[in-house]
């Protein structure tokens, strides 16, 4: 019986990332990055409840990464649909029937461009697919995990809909911007940069000196930062790893 607990909490991972899904695609961000958090939160303890149990499996690793591809695969990609869409301001055009004029050329551009944002999602799925079969990454990642991307995506689109980015707004509600960010989170997905992982081995400074810099770092950035951290987080694990 305790060889269902691990995929149980995988199969609650993906039950978040749907719920998520649906918050994203009614543009209720905040919901969803709290849903996508959920979702995390349960991808780390199957591991972790996996190797207490010791009934660690290929089922559960099939699992794990079908789960991850809707909670940190989909869920971004919808996000970033979501940012380019209002960006783009299709709410200025209107659905008449016209004749092929620039106008009209201008109106399709503007209800395609939003379908870029998935390619972060195709990203995400080529990752998970390469980390399955890639035997380097046991103790350490190379690229950019799905869930530390979605949370990045996420959080961006979070903050700029709550209004909290002050002076960069006029920057993250830029299309440009926005494209630039789907190109880039398709590279680090899937880019040969060695990051390194969050499992302890001890509990001890000696051996663990990144990682507990790094949570001490997330703590501080937290307090006094709060919602606005949570990118510059993601930031920070990418600059330790490769510096």
């Amino acid at each position: 019986m305790k060889k269902w607990i691990p995929n149980l909490i995988t199969l609650l991972n993906l039950l978040m990332g749907c719920v998520a899904a649906l918050y994203a695609f009614n543009q209720d961000l905040l919901t969803a990055g709290f849903f996508v958090g959920l979702g995390i939160f349960f991808d780390f303890f199957d591991g972790l409840a996996a190797r207490l149990l010791k009934v660690s499996s290929d089922l559960g690793t099939q699992l794990d990464s079908l789960a991850d591809m809707v909670t940190s695969g989909l869920v971004p990609g919808i996000a970033m649909y979501v940012m380019i869409y209002n960006s783009v301001g299709l709410d200025a055009y209107d659905d008449q029937f016209r004749t092929i004029t620039e106008v009209d050329k201008q109106w399709l551009w503007h209800h395609l461009l939003p379908f870029f944002g998935f390619i972060i999602t195709l990203g995400s799925c080529y990752r998970l697919a390469k980390f399955n079969i890639d035997t380097r990454q046991t103790d350490s990642f190379i690229g950019l995990p799905t869930p530390a991307n979605a949370t990045l995506i996420i959080s961006i689109g979070v903050l700029f809909q709550q209004g909290m980015l002050g002076d960069l707004e006029s920057i993250v509600g830029n299309v440009y911007f926005l494209i630039g960010l789907c190109i880039l989170s398709c590279y680090l997905l899937n880019a040969e940069l060695p990051l390194f992982a969050l499992k302890f081995k001890s509990f001890g400074w000696k051996g663990n000196e990144v990682r507990w810099i790094f949570l001490l770092s997330c703590l501080l950035m937290l307090i006094f930062l709060k919602l606005i951290a949570i990118p510059l987080i993601i930031v920070l694990y990418v600059l330790m790893s490769v510096g």
